[in-house]
């Protein structure tokens, strides 16, 4: 019988520094500041909520929980929120916590930094959702300046792109890829009625707008800006692995996780 387990990472695995690192203590800060708003909840309207608003699935991944929220990054990079409620079981104050896994072939190819925030912002997702509460950030047609500076950043690697990647390029990231003379365009839905399109020319560089009828209604400006961002890092993995004998710029090597390039070094 396989052992369902071996298929799971962990943000530690993903890190591969050796030591506790930082994100497993995000993660473990995230479920201490959300899981009581899952305690009580129905178990019917949550799973209406993660598969209307948030776009993933209730299941069960054989870890002993509750029940697990899945949700696919990207194809191939699956996140893995389990829920486990304790009571007073072992009387140290723990209620409930949340665990959290990754899957997929590619799953650790994306570094924890991206993982982690990711999480954060579904979490944040799911109780606005819970609490019947809006966005606070509504600033979708403005770009901050963290925006601002990954535009220009990461603009350079899109010049390594061919007519042949359109396709690939698509089942990558999940979306829509098509080129004019003059300029890519990529358009993916990060959730249900939430879009993101990035455009690209060689003159202008990077851009990136967001539409969708529940954008207003179910994420704020600055965090669907920052599932922007993790799409536009998702394409630079793409061209770093099919580009990787070109002159790749360096930001193109800050993309991949620790244990990805820890792989690679050992080769």
């Amino acid at each position: 019988m396989v052992d369902l387990k071996k298929i799971y990472m962990t943000v530690g695995q993903i890190d591969a520094t050796g030591v506790r690192g930082p994100h497993e203590k995000e993660l473990e800060d995230i479920s201490a500041a959300k899981y009581s708003y899952f305690t009580s909840i129905n178990k019917k309207d949550l799973q209406r909520i993660i598969e209307e608003d948030l776009g993933g699935k209730l299941e069960n991944i054989g870890f002993n929980e509750d029940w697990t929220i899945s949700v696919e990054m990207f194809p191939e990079v699956n996140i893995h929120m389990a829920f486990s409620y304790y009571g007073d079981e072992f009387g140290d104050g723990i209620e409930a916590e949340f665990k959290y896994y990754f899957s997929g072939e590619r799953v650790w190819w994306v570094p924890g930094e991206d993982s982690a925030t990711f999480i954060d912002i579904i979490m944040d997702f799911l109780v606005r959702k819970i609490k019947n509460e809006e966005p606070f950030e509504k600033n979708y047609a403005e770009k901050t300046e963290l925006m601002q500076k990954v535009l220009i950043q990461r603009s350079e690697p899109f010049n390594l792109l061919q007519e042949s990647d359109v396709l690939p390029l698509s089942e990558f990231i999940g979306g829509v890829v098509w080129k004019t003379n003059n300029s890519w365009n990529i358009r993916r839905e990060a959730f249900p009625n939430i879009f993101i399109e990035i455009t690209w020319q060689e003159e202008k560089g990077l851009d990136i707008t967001f539409q969708g009828e529940n954008l207003s209604k179910n994420i704020g400006s600055y965090h669907i800006e920052l599932v922007g961002i993790f799409t536009i890092n998702q394409i630079l993995r793409y061209i770093s692995i099919k580009y990787a004998n070109a002159d790749l710029p360096d930001i193109c090597k800050m993309m991949f996780s620790r244990y990805y390039t820890k792989k690679l070094e050992n080769k």
